[in-house]
């Protein structure tokens, strides 16, 4: 099995962690944004120790930085910013299933953007792949009414489509940073392209937050005891995909990253004792089928 792949699958199942353990920080009194934030605030430092620590560890000097990696950093960071909000708001409209599966779309726009904007294009089985795992992932969104109970607004599908194509966005300047630095070694480069990327989110989110909600950087400080956990397991995630993003094409990354979905499945299974519905069976299926694909074909 490819290195990518490993890298991939073990990233989605620290990602799906991290999201269990961001959950808890809303029963804290953390607004939306102080818990982004808590992801970032911690990550930042602690993926720059990361990088401290390989590089004495090899004896290499910081490797130089060109202005298309800050270009690449910068995009990337701020288009998941930008992506996290627009998800936000996807749950105060009516019709936020719809919108959340338009999300969903992410893989294909990065197969998109991979060939527009680092001239990576997608092979024909990989864009077939792809396209059987954002069935499966559709089929997982279906709400428990079906559809057509969840209706249908211009808005949900409007901000669905923004966040996933933000998102992908962000996949491609993470992608296109890692190659712009200067090193054979993938760790290496995901290190560097995570230390400044986090570092600038971190720098925004503070910015905006003591801006727009004051009093929501002095109540993440007093929990940090509980945020702390999120942090390590964010950045463990990220050294994840930014690895990965270093080794393959970010569609390929990004589409069996989608696994995520069905370990989130399975601890609701084990863990919440919740029961499987008939939409979710056949999407993981199909997500599987894609997983195999990706992982013979590519």
């Amino acid at each position: 099995m490819d290195l990518w792949v490993i890298v991939t699958l073990g990233a989605a199942a620290v990602q799906t962690v991290r999201f269990m353990l961001q959950k808890r920080l809303r029963g804290l009194g953390l607004s939306t944004a102080g818990a982004t934030f808590s992801r970032f605030v911690f990550a930042a430092p602690l993926a720059a120790a990361g990088l401290a620590a390989l590089l004495a560890i090899r004896g290499e000097a910081l490797p130089g930085l060109t202005p298309a990696f800050w270009a690449h950093a910068a995009t990337g960071g701020l288009a998941q910013i930008i992506a996290t909000f627009a998800t936000v708001a996807l749950f105060s409209e009516r019709s936020f299933a719809v919108g959340m599966a338009f999300t969903k779309t992410e893989a294909i726009q990065v197969a998109a953007f991979s060939a527009l904007l680092l001239g990576e294009p997608v092979s024909a089985p990989g864009m077939a792949a792809i396209a059987v795992g954002v069935l499966g992932v559709i089929a997982l969104s279906r709400p428990p009414g079906g559809w057509r109970g969840a209706g249908v607004s211009y808005r949900a599908l409007g901000l669905g489509l923004l966040a996933g194509g933000l998102f992908g966005l962000s996949a491609i300047g993470y992608r296109g940073a890692t190659l712009q630095v200067d090193n054979a070694d993938p760790l290496l480069r995901a290190l560097m392209a995570l230390s400044c990327v986090t570092a600038m989110q971190t720098l925004a989110m503070a910015a905006w937050m003591a801006w727009r909600e004051p009093g929501e950087l002095a109540r993440v400080a007093r929990t940090w005891t509980s945020v702390l956990p999120v942090g390590v397991a964010g950045v463990l995630g990220s050294a994840g995909w930014f690895t990965a993003f270093a080794l393959q094409n970010a569609a390929y990354v990004r589409s069996l990253g989608q696994v995520e979905l069905i370990f989130s499945i399975l601890a609701s299974v084990l863990v919440f004792k919740e029961k499987l519905r008939a939409a979710e069976i056949l999407g993981m299926a199909l997500l599987l089928v894609s997983i195999l694909m990706l992982v013979l074909l590519i």
